[in-house]
């Protein structure tokens, strides 16, 4: 089975350059202090398993086999050890004056790993462990950041790199949303497409004629009309198969609703908006639509339009009914009937944006929906 791309591997690459760099220094390092070991040879025997494990870690890292929380852990605790070796090869006044034989430097290879595994808090915390570390083998503390600014130094590049990765990551995944997202529409299109110029217009025809002949035929037109909206929300499944992510096209959810009485308009691009903002704003525009259907009258027409203002969306939902004649919404609120009040005034009041009704006798129903792109509170 083919392995997913790893979005962090030109950071994992660039690592393995600090490590190059890193044993380079630790080479000359060791070189420098072999006559103040206390036991060199053992001194250099530690050395070459060194060099051994940073090789056998680079050639895992780069190739990517075995790049799992299980090895990077392993890394920090050989890291670790080498560092507490100091004391089989060093004496009590070389560690007092230094830090480890094994250098800071290389250590901060492990600090790498881990961040770029595991994150930023990660990331922190192996440079804390190897600052701990130091700070066992000499016995003390060092809070004088003037002389001793390594643990800045380990916890900035553990945060910094943890970060990168996990930014990484973050913009890998939502650039693969954005293809799939992308290919959907253009499938969903081109389905719309085939199946408007086909069999859509067809029970179209056949539903506006059976009305206008009447009689029997009018129970055919009924099924032919059930039938074209069946297929115009078969043709939309596409997309709201594809909106379980963070951000959902409203569009989309809107053309479920097309059909010989109902003509939505929406933008050519995707109107997008947090899934619950969409979904509830969605909501209030279905209950909006069943009022027309219920509410005004058998021939009327409902015309749905989605409009992106940048910081804000607009669905207006019009329609060439009857009317809401004046006082009656009133009226059904003081019986206890609050469906207006409750399915759409009070949709858009949570999600922080408006409902404007516009009606009157025999002049039709609009309203006019919206809501911000960022809720009030985030």
């Amino acid at each position: 089975m083919q392995r997913e791309p790893d979005p962090v591997t030109p950071l994992w690459r660039a690592a393995q350059g600090f490590r190059l760099l890193s044993c380079l220094y630790a080479l000359g390092f060791h070189i420098a202090i072999t006559d103040d070991l206390r036991r060199p040879v053992l001194g250099w025997v530690l050395f070459a398993g060194l060099i051994v494990w940073s090789a056998a870690c680079a050639t895992v890292y780069l190739t990517g086999s075995r790049r799992r929380g299980t090895w990077v852990i392993a890394e920090l605790v050989v890291v670790v050890a080498l560092m507490l070796s100091t004391e089989l090869v060093a004496s009590e006044q070389w560690i007092a004056d230094n830090q480890s034989w094994p250098t800071t430097l290389w250590a901060t290879n492990a600090t790498i790993s881990v961040a770029l595994h595991f994150g930023p808090i990660g990331g922190m915390s192996a440079g804390l462990a190897v600052m701990a570390t130091v700070a066992l083998l000499k016995g003390h503390v060092s809070v004088n950041l003037g002389r001793n600014a390594t643990i800045v130094i380990e916890l900035a590049v553990g945060l910094a790199v943890g970060m990168a990765a996990q930014t990484a990551r973050r913009a890998h995944a939502e650039l693969e949303r954005a293809v799939r997202l992308s290919a959907a529409l253009e499938e969903r299109e081109r389905l719309s497409r085939r199946v408007h110029d086909g069999a859509i217009q067809v029970l179209a025809l056949v539903a506006r004629r059976g009305r206008e002949i009447g009689g029997e035929t009018a129970k055919l037109a009924e099924l032919a009309g059930e039938q074209e909206r069946a297929l115009r929300r078969l043709v939309s499944a596409a997309d709201t198969d594809t909106m379980a992510g963070p951000l959902t096209d409203v569009g989309a959810l809107l053309r479920t609703r097309a059909s010989d009485r109902v003509s939505v308009s929406v933008p050519a691009e995707p109107v997008l908006l947090d899934h619950p903002v969409a979904r509830e704003l969605f909501a209030a525009a279905e209950n909006a639509l069943d009022n027309v259907a219920a509410h005004a009258g058998a021939d009327a027409r409902a015309f749905v339009l989605l409009e992106d203002l940048g910081e804000e969306v607009t669905v207006s939902i019009r329609d060439d009914g009857v009317g809401i004649p004046e006082g009656r919404l009133a009226e059904a609120e003081r019986q206890g009937r609050m469906g207006v009040a409750k399915s759409i005034v009070g949709r858009m009041d949570w999600l922080g944006g408006t409902a404007v009704l516009t009606t009157g006798p025999d002049s039709g129903t609009e309203w006019e929906l919206t809501v911000p792109r960022t809720r009030k509170g985030q």
